[in-house]
C-alpha cells in the first residue's frame, strides 16, 4: 500500500520538496520507505512506525504543533521514526519524528522541545 504525504515545510535536508510518498515495506509491518515525489532530486529514507517499534516512545507534541497539523485528537496523529541503518546496527531519530495527520495526509518533523530524548537511539529487537 501506498500514502502520499505533504509536509508543512521541507524535512530537514531535502528542501524544496514537500510532496512524498510512504510505500508498506513487504514483510515488515510498520516499516516504511519514503521517497520524494518532487521532480528535483530523488530523496529516500526509511520510518518506522513508533507504536509498532517503540511502544515505550510517548513524545509530547506541543499544542501549537497540534494546530499546525490540525489535529483534534490522539487518534488523529501517527509518529513516525526516521531509522537510519548502519553495519553496526539501527538507530532511530526519537528528538526529531515526523507526525502525520492521518486524516488528511499533512505532516511535519517536530523537533521535541525540553525533552530528553536521543537523536541516534540504537534500535532493539521487537519481540514476536
Amino acid at each position: 500500500m501506498s500514502t502520499v504525504l505533504t509536509f508543512l515545510a521541507p524535512p530537514p535536508g531535502f528542501a524544496p520538496d514537500v510532496d512524498f510518498r510512504l510505500d508498506d515495506i513487504d514483510g515488515a509491518s510498520g516499516l516504511y520507505a519514503m521517497s520524494s515525489t518532487g521532480t528535483v532530486a530523488a530523496h529516500r529514507l526509511f520510518v518506522l512506525d513508533a507504536a509498532v517499534y517503540l511502544p515505550q516512545y510517548h513524545p509530547e507534541i506541543t499544542d501549537e504543533q497540534r494546530r499546525q497539523l490540525k489535529l483534534e485528537t490522539p487518534e488523529d496523529a501517527v509518529v513516525l521514526v526516521v531509522a537510519n541503518p548502519t553495519l553496526d546496527g539501527t538507530t532511530v531519530n526519537l528528538l526529531a519524528p515526523i507526525v502525520v495527520n492521518v486524516s488528511t495526509g499533512s505532516c511535519a518533523q517536530v523537533i521535541l522541545e525540553d525533552q530528553d530524548w536521543p537523536v541516534r537511539a540504537p534500535l532493539e529487537p521487537v519481540a514476536a
